[in-house]
């Protein structure tokens, strides 16, 4: 027999014995599934596990997606971070998009595995799901007991001589990388209070995708102003650690002030679409009491801009309201009345008292049109940190508004434009008004120049009307004074001529 039939007759028979041996135990698994209990079968896989465990330099940290009721801040960075690091070899992803959300998110799909390099050391992400019994129940945060069919956990596989580098490098980087996918990605939203939910204070934010288009690069505003704005911005959210070193709560205060339509609610959109922050509208005069303004504002997340329009109007200051009623004589009813109103003294207390620590990374915005109506109180350092005037449209934010509604950076008719803005208070808001009426710019700027003429006519008839007003009551305080004086003198002849 020649020396290639030998070896064919030897694979023949290693294929025979390799065929028998598979079938065999084939034979054996059905029959321990069958008839071996499965407590005896998990008996003996874990203890095969434990054998090989012994011969491997791998070492696999378990990650939960909830520990007892509560989630597990790890696994949801996990969810987040992995759908970016799909290797090559990845074959099944799940895809998402919610109806109100605007971005498309990948992750892993079950049972899939994915290599992550870090540092020159490979990191084995495997997502585990496990179905459950039906008599099982499983724990999350939000109920005590879940229908859940299945408990999801990621095994994280690596060299054991990097368990150090694992724990004290990788996952705090994994944490902050997903904490970043997350605001880039995010749908910002809107916030309002839901006045008719009387079941739970907490539930009562309501929110819907905020869509607003406003940006930094085209508001109307002030370049230096703006600029200004951007940098606070910046170092706001840069100085996490600073204000935990001076031991002052993570947080901002804005008061936009000045006339209506210059721009203070496109402001709020522009910061929060620079940030990436969501809004939480409040309306103060929704809520009953201070115990109630202190559980929603509770429930606001980090990351996120509460504001409070018009708070010269929204809050009447009851703390005032409440010492000039103190001197007059009140039933039982009156005193139950005021105490059940939002206070002065209960808001501020949020802003910058004790509660004010509940939370990180927050912006609260105040906006008026009439800054000298705001107590003292509300202006003091400390509460509203920065003091942003939002005036009439000038010749800058003009050509701004111009280059946005009609595409032009430069037009004959400009130089006659801004020589009308500079004399007369007009808001960008009438200013974008006249530049929609037509897409054509001669047209547009035309009517924005016949607006102008007849816009600066009605403010001096207006500044006319105030002075000939100003000095009416002038002369009636006068004569009443007169008055007034004449009465104390006749009094003083009178008590005279008595004695």
């Amino acid at each position: 027999m020649s020396s290639t039939e030998s070896k064919i007759e030897t694979t023949k028979t290693i294929i025979s014995t390799i065929g028998t041996i598979a079938a065999t135990a084939m034979v054996a698994r059905s029959i321990a599934r069958d008839y071996v209990p499965p407590e005896v079968q998990d008996y003996f896989s874990l203890g095969l596990q434990k054998f090989f465990r012994r011969f491997s330099n791998q070492l696999t940290m378990v990650i939960n997606e909830y520990e007892g009721i509560e989630s597990n801040e790890i696994y949801a960075a996990a969810v987040v971070y992995l759908g970016s690091r799909v290797s090559p070899s990845t074959r099944r992803l799940k895809v998402n998009k919610p109806e109100h959300e605007s971005n498309i998110s990948l992750a892993m799909e079950r049972n899939e595995e994915v290599v992550d390099m870090f540092n020159d050391i490979q990191f084995k992400w495997t997502w585990v799901c496990e179905r459950l019994q039906d008599s099982d129940t499983y724990y999350n945060r939000n109920q005590m007991r879940s229908s859940r069919s299945e408990i999801r956990y990621f095994e994280l596989t690596f060299h054991y001589k990097h368990k150090e580098r694992a724990i004290n490098s990788y996952l705090p980087f994994m944490l902050k990388e997903a904490k970043e996918i997350k605001q880039e990605t995010k749908t910002l939203k809107i916030f309002t209070i839901d006045a008719e939910d009387n079941y739970s204070l907490l539930d009562s934010w309501k929110s819907v995708g905020l869509d607003h288009p406003a940006t930094f690069e085209t508001l109307a505003m002030d370049v230096e102003l703006k600029e200004t704005v951007m940098k606070d911005l910046e170092r706001f959210v840069q100085r996490r650690e600073k204000y935990r070193k001076i031991g002052k709560a993570w947080k901002r205060g804005y008061l936009l002030h000045g006339p209506p339509g210059t721009g203070k609610s496109s402001l709020i959109a522009a910061m929060a679409n620079y940030l990436k922050f969501d809004i939480y509208d409040l309306e103060l005069t929704d809520l009953k009491r201070n115990s109630e303004l202190r559980k929603l504002l509770i429930a606001t997340a980090n990351r996120s801009i509460l504001v409070v329009e018009d708070i010269d109007c929204n809050i009447e200051l009851q703390d005032r309201v409440s010492k000039a009623k103190a001197v007059q004589p009140a039933d039982e009813e009156s005193h139950h009345e005021e105490a059940s109103k939002v206070t002065l003294s209960g808001f501020l207390n949020f802003i910058d008292g004790l509660w004010s620590s509940c939370g990180d990374e927050r912006i609260i915005i105040f906006t008026t049109n009439h800054k000298e109506k705001l107590d003292p109180a509300l202006l003091r350092p400390g509460r509203m940190d920065m003091h942003i005037h939002m005036s009439y449209c000038t010749p800058c934010g003009f050509k701004l508004l111009a280059n946005n509604y009609l595409g032009v950076k430069d037009h004959k008719l400009f130089r006659e434009i801004e020589e009308l803005i500079r004399t007369t208070e007009v808001t960008p808001a009438e200013v974008a008004e006249q530049l929609l009426k037509s897409d054509e710019p001669d047209v547009s700027l035309a009517s924005l120049i016949s607006f102008l003429h007849t816009k600066r006519k009605e403010n001096e008839e207006a500044k006319a009307k105030k002075a000939t007003e100003e000095v009416a009551a002038s002369v009636t305080e006068a004569a009443e004074d007169c008055s007034k004086g004449d009465q104390n003198q006749e009094s003083e002849e009178i008590q005279e001529q008595q004695v």
